[in-house]
């Protein structure tokens, strides 16, 4: 794609969040500003502002964005036909490799600086995420797969367990290939508990 292309409405919002992604990934994102994806995108510094209103604009956007490549991965990898153990190791591995690849932006995802007016849009990216592994969960409450407990609870240990290895992960503790390694084990653990059986 060159830089000079003019784009039209709805390309250049997409080469816009392509090139902010991959400036949040490359520095970080204190390094995005809207007039630097300007002229990395090969438009005038004021372009910018018609898709985003400031910086804050482009962050939530960008973490939109993360919420539904990240949705659209997990619903992709969930088989309902398959017993709990397997199903959830499936969806694990699909997160953590997630974490694993763009790290930058799952902090920004679950970032809590939003604008207000992007509030609601977060909630139902969250709830579109979380929604798989609810739907897991009551699914295997109805088979006697896992105890009858409050099912939101149950989904919220799953994804603290997987958000732990995740940040473990993203943090340099575990090395992503080791952390993929362990799915079945952490799936295991968590499904059974530790004590010897």
């Amino acid at each position: 794609m060159s830089r000079s292309r003019p784009y039209h409405h709805g390309d250049l919002r997409a080469a816009l969040l392509e090139s902010a992604e991959r400036t949040l990934r490359e520095k970080g994102v204190a390094s995005l500003s809207l007039r630097e994806l300007a002229r990395e995108t090969g438009v005038s510094h004021a372009a910018p502002g018609r898709h985003f209103k400031d910086k804050r604009a482009l962050l939530d956007a960008l973490a939109l964005a993360g919420y539904d490549r990240l949705a659209r991965a997990l619903e992709g990898a969930d088989d309902p036909s398959l017993p709990l153990q397997p199903r959830l190791t499936a969806l694990a591995r699909v997160y953590l490799a997630f974490a694993a690849e763009n790290a930058e932006l799952l902090a920004l995802m679950y970032a809590r600086k939003h604008e207000p007016g992007a509030a609601e849009q977060m909630a139902a990216g969250v709830d579109r995420t979380v929604g798989v592994f609810d739907r897991v969960i009551a699914d295997a409450q109805r088979r006697g797969e896992i105890v009858e407990a409050d099912p939101e609870r149950l989904t919220l240990f799953t994804g603290a367990a997987l958000h732990g290895i995740a940040g473990f992960t993203v943090g340099g503790i575990l090395d992503p290939a080791e952390a993929l390694g362990m799915t079945d084990d952490l799936i295991h653990h968590l499904l059974h508990g530790l004590r010897p059986r």
